[in-house]
């Protein structure tokens, strides 16, 4: 009978996911997939409605990312949680993070293929739905069991842009390269740009120029590379296979939205004399990617980018200065290698080969 099946929720960003786990649990006799969410947010009122036996998960999604998600979940609504992720993988941080939080087991999305990969996993994620529904979950601080209902509900939700756990130390599939440069730095960054391959992680510049010079900049680069190459605007997402350029007189600064990071454009004061600054910039991916990213900081003239780049280090970035005989004006790597900010000072033909190395 339908009312001794296994109701599950799935939460996924994907649709194409969301659609082909719903067809692998609801081939199995003993499961009724009784709806789905693209983020925690949308599920709020679908767990409020369906009271899920289980919940598959994922990771990466808007709004809010799944370990939050799940942190929540666990002190004020228990439900057996499964993680699907390509980031929960056997031993990795993620994994033993979400498993930490009260996950009962994971899946790991396969990297490459999804869709084939995820039809060739259907008994593994079967078999692992009806163990989650046997497992004893215990939460804590349960005596208000409808706080992440009332507090997430769609109706009433403002807008949403942090996570309580350390969004720096989540690992996400999503990395981000992140490039400082002044004097001489259009043809350091040419370089560096047009050897990277399409796979890229995405990256975000700022090189001084004074307004309508970037988007021209842009453009160049675009034609050159294998990347798409644009003059940025707020709002756009960091993907890989795309360079964001900060335009001439604006400043730039990553955020970052669940897992998933976006670049804000906006006025401001003058940093280091300079507008855009590469601190500005380095400063938010210390605080939104960091050991997610890869920070370079290339020639110029003064310190810009320097006290920002120790930042990236110390929140666990990898980080490069290039070297005084490749630099045009050895002003900016210089005072960041005296800040002990850089981990590596390579000359410029060998900056693209380590950033490749480092933020795959």
């Amino acid at each position: 009978m339908a009312d001794n099946k296994i109701k599950v929720l799935i939460i996924d960003d994907s649709a194409v996911i969301r659609h082909l786990l719903t067809e692998i649990l609801g081939s199995a006799g003993d499961i009724e997939v009784v709806g789905t969410a693209q983020d925690p947010i949308f599920a709020a009122n679908k767990i409020r409605s369906t009271r899920p036996d289980v919940i598959t998960l994922d990771v990466e999604m808007p709004r809010m990312d799944g370990l939050t998600f799940l942190e929540e979940l666990m002190r004020t609504d228990p439900i057996p949680v499964l993680m699907v992720s390509s980031l929960t993988q056997r031993g990795c941080e993620t994994t033993l993070k979400a498993l930490e939080l009260g996950a009962v087991d994971y899946v790991s999305k396969p990297a490459i293929d999804v869709s084939t990969g995820i039809a060739d996993l259907a008994d593994e994620i079967i078999r692992k739905v009806r163990v989650a529904v046997k497992a004893k979950i215990r939460g804590t601080e349960t005596k208000d069991r409808t706080t992440f209902l009332r507090r997430h509900d769609p109706k009433t939700l403002k807008p949403y842009d942090t996570t309580t756990l350390d969004p720096t130390k989540m690992a996400t599939t999503d990395r981000i390269i992140a490039i400082g440069a002044s004097t001489g730095g259009t043809q350091a960054i040419t370089e560096i740009v047009t050897a990277m391959p399409e796979s890229v992680p995405g990256i975000v510049i700022v090189q001084h120029m004074p307004p309508m010079f970037t988007r021209s900049f842009a453009d160049r680069l675009n034609a050159m590379s294998r990347l798409d190459v644009k003059e940025a605007q707020t709002g756009d997402r960091v993907l890989r296979g795309t360079a964001l350029i900060a335009p001439g007189d604006k400043h730039m600064t990553l955020r970052r939205n669940g897992a998933m990071y976006y670049v804000d454009i906006a006025d401001g004061p003058m940093v280091n004399f300079v507008r855009p600054s590469v601190d500005v910039l380095f400063r938010s991916v210390a605080k939104y990617a960091g050991k997610n990213a890869v920070g370079v900081i290339l020639t110029g003239m003064g310190e810009d980018g320097a006290r920002g780049l120790r930042e990236m280090k110390e929140a666990g970035a990898y980080t490069i200065a290039q070297d005084e005989a490749s630099s045009i004006v050895f002003g900016m790597p210089k005072r960041a290698i005296e800040l002990g900010a850089a981990d590596k000072v390579l000359s410029l033909n060998d900056i693209a080969e380590a950033v490749l190395k480092n933020a795959a």
